[in-house]
């Protein structure tokens, strides 16, 4: 479970890591008194979505009444499908400097893993790797101090400032195990005025260990539209940026069906497993919600174990009779019933593959040939 920005920032400043001044708000009202007190500021979108900048969702003002009118701007906006009912007002910071902190999991090590950088600012995956200091923490000795400080050091950092941080990873790897944390991020981890502080914050908590935090975590789940309709049909959903709308059943091959959309020069719509076992009529629904996001081309991709091909072939020739598909679609049937299902395919003049790369060269090039 996704944290929004200031929830994370009320645990830092609860947990002794500093954080700048600010104030949240769900409507204009209040925003030009608070910018009085406090002078120019920025006004975050709170959405649980990365790349806000980028999309218009960070606004700056100087004075209140350019702060309330980007208030107003901001809560009439969406930041990639997303809502935006939440503003962050916080005062604007003149930094001197920007670094990079997080924590999180290393599954392959099954250790909590720290990642700082003296490159903060920008997305992580765009820091070279010799810039990044990576430490695997013993969970049954935690981050002692002196190990903290040698991160500062290799950091280039230097006494007071030094000493902040060294506090700031101490404190922020305490969070990571009390909160049953997936991930705690600061980026950056600014220096103001010869001072540290915290200029973004996110955290990603258990969704499983949730129930034991009270009032202290509150329980939120931001969805699209269309991720919320798929949520209530028990199909797992995430709505992407791409082109090709794909459709596969098991987390692990729709994960692999993204990577090699990639792999052969396109990108996906969207994450869809629609499960192991999914009826005609799930599956019928599944294709529905899929074409009402509007990509370019179609790649269904099923390997037949509990789920059976014959009634995935239906199914798609069941939404194919009903709603007339203008779009490429391109199907790879292997497993369970797979020669009846490729023949019932046939029959509606629907080609079908049981090689995965064939099918994502053959969706590819359709998107390519449209776009051309």
């Amino acid at each position: 479970m996704k944290l929004y920005e200031y929830m994370a920032k009320e645990i830092f400043r609860n947990n002794g890591i500093p954080v700048p001044k600010g104030q949240v708000f769900n409507s204009a009202e209040g925003v030009g008194d608070f910018v009085a007190q406090i002078g120019p500021v920025a006004i975050k979108s709170q959405v649980l979505s990365g790349g806000r900048g980028k999309a218009g969702g960070i606004k700056f003002a100087s004075d209140p009444q350019e702060a309330t009118e980007k208030a107003e701007e901001l809560l009439a906006t969406e930041i990639k499908g997303l809502k935006v009912d939440i503003i962050l007002v916080e005062q604007k910071l003149t930094i001197e400097r920007e670094l990079y902190l997080a924590i999180t999991y290393d599954g392959a090590r099954r250790k909590p893993l720290l990642i700082a950088s003296a490159a903060g600012g920008v997305e992580i995956e765009q820091v070279a790797e010799d810039l990044l200091i990576k430490r695997l923490i013993d969970i049954n000795i935690g981050l002692q101090p002196y190990a903290a400080r040698e991160i500062t050091r290799q950091l280039g950092l230097t006494g007071k400032i030094a000493q902040e941080v060294a506090s700031i990873m101490v404190k922020l790897y305490q969070l990571f195990r009390k909160y049953d944390a997936e991930l705690i991020e600061i980026n950056p981890l600014v220096v103001v005025d010869s001072q540290i502080l915290a200029a973004d914050g996110k955290m990603t908590v258990d969704d499983d260990a949730a129930f034991r935090f009270g009032e202290d975590v509150l329980h939120v789940e931001e969805k699209t539209a269309v991720e919320q309709r798929a949520a209530e049909l028990g199909i797992s959903y995430v709505e992407l940026d791409g082109e090709i709308g794909v459709m596969a059943n098991g987390a692990g091959i729709t994960m692999a069906t993204l990577d090699l959309i990639h792999e052969f020069g396109s990108s996906p719509r969207n994450f869809m497993d629609a499960g192991g076992g999914s009826s005609m009529q799930a599956t019928a629904s599944a294709l529905e919600i899929l074409l009402s996001t509007q990509p370019k081309a179609l790649l269904i991709n099923i390997f037949g174990g509990i789920t059976r091909c014959d009634e995935v072939a239906k199914a798609i020739i069941q939404v194919k009779e009903s709603i007339d598909i203008k779009i490429p679609m391109v199907i790879r049937l292997v497993g369970t019933n797979e020669e009846t299902g490729i023949a019932l395919l046939r029959e509606h003049g629907i080609e079908s593959y049981r090689n995965i790369d064939e099918a994502v060269k053959k969706v590819v090039a359709f998107v390519k040939t449209k776009g051309a």
